[in-house]
């Protein structure tokens, strides 16, 4: 699958096959973090991946808008130097690039906690210098999906050229 297909058939997942994500995929999914772009090459992120059933509970608990994390066989949190001013930006270009790539394995996803994550420091360790951004949960979906099946407003109501509200043709 190439990158284009992957940004137009990529949909959020919420439930999961009872199926691990290998190690082969799980790797990958940590390289495109490690290897994605940031802010002056900052890199002000650390990604804690997470497989144990005991936490993956308990960052379901902990996390608000995610409480399916706890039935995914693999979650990552993406923290951030909270004195980076570029943080929650080059986080949300890693958590993309997680989540292109995942799904480009068959993987699903989606960003759950933004920055409404209370105890997942304590979960997993996590220094109360760093904020975690989110928790992302990936495993294969439980159900098909139709892939590319989206609902989006008109792509002229979202994308002018040159100015504001000037037809993209």
């Amino acid at each position: 699958m190439d990158a284009f297909d992957s940004v137009r058939t990529v949909l959020a997942v919420r439930e999961f096959a009872d199926k691990p994500v290998p190690a082969k995929t799980v790797r990958r999914i940590a390289e495109a973090a490690h290897l994605t772009g940031s802010s002056r090459n900052g890199q002000p992120w650390h990604f804690v991946f997470v497989e144990d059933k005991e936490t993956l509970a308990k960052l379901g608990k902990a996390v608000v808008s995610g409480p399916y994390i706890a039935q995914a066989p693999l979650a990552v949190a993406v923290a951030v130097d909270e004195e980076s001013p570029y943080g929650i930006s080059d986080a949300s270009r890693a958590i993309q690039s997680m989540v292109l790539v995942a799904w480009e394995d068959g993987v699903g996803s989606n960003w759950t906690g933004y920055n409404n994550t209370p105890g997942v420091n304590d979960v997993l360790d996590i220094p109360k210098s760093m904020t975690v951004v989110a928790v992302v949960p990936f495993g294969y979906p439980k159900r098909k999906l139709g892939k590319g099946k989206k609902t989006r407003k008109p792509f002229g109501e979202v994308v002018s050229k040159e100015r504001y509200g000037k037809p993209f043709e």
